[in-house]
């Protein structure tokens, strides 16, 4: 996990620079680019700390197949009457897999009335309408992209509060970044 949990932890921050980058420029195109930039690597950042906390439990001889192939991110199948994981990439939703790593590993499951989830999957639809966008092309704002990095953050928090008994060492800062480039 150190290794991804660090690069997730990069990331995060290169996300709250850019969005201080944003607020700071000049011109639409450079503040709209900053957004683009701050929102993706913002859940690039959620990922490599999802796929790091799920790392951490793959070596659990207690899973199931299926458990194995969701953190895996791999395909099962039934092979010979045993269901079996496959190196096949397998794409699940990234809310299922963090409510079942809340559900399997924690001592808290996600409470899916409280904001950081509804703040969470908001900023999940900001992104994915930026990264499919339709017919309507998405506008993002900086108070949209502030949420949206808020959420990922909050949400991160909770993971780690409730898997591992700390809290997500970049918590406390917030959406400072405490990079300078």
């Amino acid at each position: 996990m150190a290794a991804l949990s660090s690069f997730g932890s990069d990331l995060l921050e290169e996300a709250k620079h850019f969005l201080e980058m944003a607020r700071g420029a000049k011109d639409s195109d450079g503040r709209k680019a900053f957004l683009h930039a701050a929102l993706m690597l913002g859940f690039a950042a959620f990922e490599a700390h999802l796929n790091a906390i799920a790392d951490d439990f793959l070596s659990r001889a207690d899973l199931s197949p299926h458990e194995r192939g969701l953190l895996a991110e791999q395909a099962v199948d039934l092979v010979d009457g045993e269901y079996k994981a496959k190196n096949v990439l397998k794409i699940h939703r990234i809310e299922d897999r963090v409510l079942f790593l809340c559900r399997r590993f924690s001592t808290s499951r996600v409470d899916r009335k409280a904001p950081y989830w509804s703040n969470f999957l908001e900023a999940s639809h900001l992104r994915n309408r930026l990264t499919h966008p339709k017919s309507e092309l998405p506008v993002i704002g900086d108070r949209a992209v502030e949420r949206a990095l808020h959420a990922i953050i909050e949400l991160l928090n909770f993971m780690y509060t409730s898997i591992y008994k700390k809290k997500l060492p970049a918590y406390n800062r917030g959406l400072s970044s405490k990079l300078t480039f």
